[in-house]
Formats: C-alpha cells, sequence, structure tokens
C-alpha cells in the first residue's frame, strides 16, 4: 500500500466531500500520521471509511466524522479541552495539535494504556490521560475551553455545558438510534449557552451514559 496515496485519497474522497473544508484541518490530518494509532491487526484499514474495532465494544470513529467534530469544535491554541472517550489515542492527538492542554478520561483500563502509549511513541506531551467514568461530567479540571464526547448520549447531562469558560464549546452526538445530532453549545456568557444542531450521524453510546427513565404502562 502505498501509505501517502491512501492518506491524500481518504482526506480529498472521504473527508473534504463532507463539507470538511478547513485547511488547517485538512492540513493536520496530512501531519498526524492516523496509521500509527490503529491496532495493528487493522493497520490496513486505516483510511477506510469505516469504524475500526479497538476491543471492549469501542471503535475508532469513521475518518470523515472525527474530521468533522474537530472542525466544528474550533479548537485553538490557548484552549484547555476535555475529551470523554480517549480510544486509541488518536483524536487526542489531533486536539493536541491545536490546544494549550488536553485532559482525556478513558474508562477502559487497557484502551487507556493503548492510548498513552500511542501518544508517547508520537512525542505528545500536552496530554493528561485519565482514567474514569466521564459519561456524565469531569470538573476535575474545569472551566475547558472545549469538550468533546467521542461516543453519543441519549440526553446530554448538564454537568458538561456547565463545565465549560465563557466563549467556550461542547460538541456532543445526541440521540438514540437510528438518528442522532450532532450538537455544538457554546457558553455566549455566565450560565447563557447556545444550540446548533449541526447534521446527523450515528454512533456507539458511552458506556454508562445516563438515559431518562421511562414511562411502563
Amino acid at each position: 500500500m502505498n501509505v501517502e496515496q491512501a492518506r491524500f485519497n481518504m482526506i480529498e474522497q472521504q473527508i473534504r466531500p463532507w463539507e470538511v473544508l478547513d485547511q488547517e484541518v485538512l492540513d493536520l490530518l496530512f501531519q498526524v500520521r492516523r496509521e500509527e494509532f490503529v491496532p495493528p491487526p487493522y493497520k490496513a484499514l486505516a483510511f477506510a471509511d469505516m469504524e475500526i474495532p479497538l476491543g471492549h465494544g469501542e471503535v475508532m470513529l469513521a475518518p470523515k466524522l472525527e474530521a468533522r467534530m474537530l472542525q466544528e469544535l474550533g479548537v485553538k491554541p490557548g484552549d484547555k479541552v476535555l475529551e470523554v472517550g480517549t480510544g486509541s489515542g488518536y483524536m487526542t492527538a489531533l486536539l493536541a495539535q491545536r490546544a494549550r492542554h488536553v485532559y482525556s478520561v478513558e474508562i477502559h483500563p487497557e484502551l487507556k494504556a493503548f492510548g498513552e502509549r500511542n501518544l508517547h511513541a508520537y512525542g505528545i506531551r500536552n496530554v493528561t490521560v485519565e482514567l474514569g467514568d466521564a459519561s456524565r461530567g469531569w470538573p476535575a479540571h474545569a472551566p475547558y475551553d472545549a469538550i468533546l464526547l467521542t461516543g453519543s448520549v441519549p440526553v446530554l447531562p448538564e454537568a458538561f455545558q456547565q463545565s465549560l469558560a465563557v466563549g467556550g464549546r461542547l460538541l456532543a452526538v445526541v440521540g438514540e438510534e437510528p438518528i442522532m445530532q450532532v450538537r455544538l453549545v457554546t457558553c455566549v456568557a455566565e450560565g447563557v449557552y447556545r444550540t446548533d444542531e449541526l447534521f446527523e450521524t450515528c454512533i456507539a453510546p458511552l458506556r454508562n451514559a445516563w438515559r431518562p427513565s421511562r414511562f411502563v404502562f
């Protein structure tokens, strides 16, 4: 496989047509080598338009969704970022290239170790990977300038938006199968939030994501 040609094809044939037009994001996708974050059995699929299994029921998201999320979150150089779900560490690495510091929380010890190894091998130092369940919030290092949830939630817990700094953004996939909405919440002033529904997608839920109680008749 010609790796650089495959990377070029991924960006030009999958990602750019999915309305990812921010040149800084596209440049980052050329710079951060996705194949170095993929589990060894799936290296040949590093640039495929698909989710890649990580074990424990978790996956790497499809490249075009990763790129679109990165674009919509709009991370800036001085930002302190919270990522919920470290996984392979690839999205963490993309965030870290743009942010001041990334706090990434992973619920599975084995995946935390895998993601940390990948980030360390790649020479990324402005990331703190923590073990825990952040499905309902992670206020330990708040306020954050940007928050990204890498799994879906049926309902978005208020704890996340309450952890935003003024001007901060929260990107999450909200809803249940078959249709979910990618939602961007912006803290426009202390205690005041604007919500934008961006596009539809469908991804696996965060482990232990809060679900509203249902009436049973």
